[in-house]
């Protein structure tokens, strides 16, 4: 364990166990240099509590970077509840971790993710005031939706010469919260929209609303488009996968979409530019951050347009140094996390 802490330079890790309720918790907090650490809190079965851990590191570490190249003032953190197999009470679960949580005095500060929901957070809340997206706060979904558009545009542009979308053909791999918001906006922007879920009747809702085209899961990845959206789980770009994309970009939602780093210079070597995740996906972040401090509306869309300009700078850099993006990107925000 403290291993793999000293790998990903995390500060602390907590672990909780109320049997009462079932909670078993995972609380990573991987730097604070800017603030507090913010992020979401997952709620999946896990097959040991060794993964679980494993994904609140990693996760608790992409958090760090997105932070710091959002210029929020917040430090990176992750959570992870291992779901059991049976429940009693899953208002009385939350409600154990939200009292876990105030022991922490404030370092941390949850959010919804993978498998939780604003009432999850309503619970938690009843006993600390370290929780946002709540029901009063608002799902961050359609502000992350946002923000990886804004960053699409900054892609096609860096790529194909031009910001305006209409006519190119983009592939969601995922159409949930997020990226069936995408969705929306990319087809008001004219783009052809080829898409897949497993969850058939997210993907037929696309067809006799957007026009788009369904793609098997499987195939979604070998069909020619110009830039892939990838919006579900991570990992889905690995060697395998790389080698066969067909596609001038990939900028999608998903956290952690390299399987490693290498894959990025995998995706440099055959020309397809990488939009980092963490930059492009900022927009729910920023939103719970600033929502959770009390700004309007007028002030979070103001700074979600610091998505596509820090995505342009790390083009920039990655052009002139002929490295891949997602290696600046890191390099940007270990300038920042780490310097002395």
């Amino acid at each position: 364990m403290f291993s793999m802490m000293e790998a990903a330079r995390l500060e602390a890790l907590h672990l909780a166990e109320d049997p009462a309720s079932g909670l078993k918790a995972v609380i990573a907090i991987h730097n604070t240099r800017f603030g507090p650490a913010l992020g979401g809190c997952r709620y999946l079965p896990y097959a040991d509590e060794q993964s679980a851990i494993g994904d609140a590191i990693r996760l608790a570490q992409g958090m760090s970077y997105k932070a710091a190249l959002a210029g929020i003032d917040h430090g990176g953190g992750k959570a992870v509840i291992i779901r059991p197999p049976h429940l009693q009470s899953r208002a009385a679960l939350f409600e154990a971790f939200g009292r876990f949580i105030e022991t922490l005095n404030g370092r941390y500060i949850t959010a919804i993710d993978s498998g939780t929901s604003s009432a999850d957070m309503d619970c938690i809340a009843q006993y600390t005031n370290h929780a946002t997206s709540t029901t009063s706060e608002g799902d961050p979904s359609p502000h992350t939706a946002l923000g990886v558009f804004a960053g699409i545009r900054a892609t096609a542009q860096a790529r194909l010469g031009s910001d305006d979308l209409e006519g190119l053909r983009v592939a969601i791999q995922g159409l949930g919260n997020v990226g069936f918001a995408l969705a929306e906006a990319l087809h008001a922007a004219g783009v052809e929209l080829l898409v897949s879920d497993l969850d058939a009747g997210r993907v037929q809702l696309a067809v006799e609303q957007l026009g788009a085209h369904p793609i098997a899961s499987d195939a979604l990845l070998t069909t020619p488009c110009d830039i892939l959206a990838p919006c579900g789980l991570g990992g889905v770009l690995n060697a395998q996968t790389v080698a066969h994309l067909r596609c001038a970009a990939v900028a999608g939602a998903a956290n952690n979409q390299l399987a490693s780093p290498e894959v990025a210079d995998q995706l440099e070597a055959r020309g397809i530019l990488y939009a980092p995740d963490y930059v492009l996906n900022a927009g729910g972040l920023i939103y719970v951050a600033l929502r959770h401090r009390g700004e309007e509306l007028p002030a979070i869309t103001a700074h979600l347009a610091q998505i596509s300009r820090r995505l342009t700078e790390v083009y920039a850099h990655a052009q002139a140094e002929k490295r891949s993006p997602a290696r600046v990107a890191d390099y940007l925000a270990e300038s920042l996390l780490y310097r002395t």
